[in-house]
């Protein structure tokens, strides 16, 4: 009969590990561009900030503007939408599957002001154009505030 040191710190250690894995899987989307929280559709984004407008270009190659749908609550700009998969052929047998299939969201802040009546976007050749302008707020460079 062999004995068996035991060693608590490796249990714990093996149960940090577990839980990292299920952070790291949950939440992809903060880690890794162009993820998606959970195991749906990525998709890459660039956000560019000019004095005139918030720009965004997203890929999303494959879809109909139908199947695209873009919002502004508050301050939050979300993308979502769906990739329907396509119609299997009879008699044939994938070797592959790498792409991605179903729905998809992802939101971004825009902690600008903008002017929400005049929000454009535009879908083509697979590329999603969101353009934001920005609303123009003034501020006096000094006032004088009456202390009571």
């Amino acid at each position: 009969m062999a004995i068996i040191r035991w060693e608590p710190f490796r249990e714990l250690s093996g149960l940090r590990n577990s839980i990292n894995r299920l952070f790291d899987d949950s939440f992809h989307l903060m880690n890794e561009p162009g993820e998606v929280l959970g195991r749906g559709l990525g998709f890459p984004v660039d956000i560019k900030d000019t004095p005139e407008a918030i720009m965004l270009k997203a890929e999303l190659p494959g879809l109909d503007k139908e199947d695209i749908k873009v919002s502004l609550n508050d301050d939050t700009l979300t993308i979502q939408g769906e990739r329907k998969k396509e119609e299997k052929e009879e008699g044939a047998g994938f070797l592959r599957i790498e792409r991605s299939y179903g729905s998809f969201i992802r939101s971004f802040v825009i902690d600008t002001m903008v002017k929400q009546d005049e929000i454009k976007a535009r879908y083509q050749d697979g590329i999603l154009e969101v353009t934001l302008p920005k609303e123009k707020v003034t501020r006096q460079e000094q006032f004088d505030v009456k202390v009571e």
